[in-house]
């Protein structure tokens, strides 16, 4: 039984590094393929659902993109049953948004559920890197913006 689960924990990191991919790549099918009916997400930005559908539309709008990700090789993997896997992990992100460059050290976690026999992420959060109190970051009027020598 552990050699299966540890078979299963290795599938559940190589389906996220493929959602990383095709966002990467703005390879919409991969990553509706990839996506449960609807996703819960969670982030700087607060939090919302998006419908399987809905991510073509969104991935060609958006205003950023992602040059780069190296995800950590320490990588925390737990099954909850035989259809439901969590992970967490650290990511670097090198990315251009509005023009500009941009480079996040982040904290993210995945829910995976199995549907149908094909594993669908439920569930995706991001947490920016940084003292937990956001010690490091100030308000300047126009939101929480990271403090200069901020790490």
């Amino acid at each position: 039984m552990q050699a299966r689960e540890e078979e299963i924990k290795q599938e559940i990191v190589e389906l996220e590094k493929r959602y990383w991919q095709a966002m990467k790549d703005k390879d919409a099918d991969t990553a509706m393929r990839l996506s449960d009916d609807v996703c819960v997400l969670t982030g700087p930005q607060g939090i919302g659902q998006i419908a399987r559908e809905q991510l073509g539309p969104m991935m060609s709008a958006a205003n950023y993109t992602l040059e780069a990700f190296t995800i950590d090789d320490d990588v925390e993997v737990r099954l909850l049953g035989d259809d439901v896997a969590i992970l967490a992990y650290r990511v670097h992100e090198d990315l251009t948004v509005d023009g500009e460059r941009v480079t996040l050290d982040v904290a993210d976690s995945s829910t995976w559920v199995r549907r149908d026999g094909q594993w669908r992420c439920a569930l995706h959060t991001e947490a920016i890197a940084g003292d937990p109190f956001g010690r490091d970051r100030q308000i300047d009027g126009t939101g929480v913006t990271a403090r200069s020598g901020a790490v």
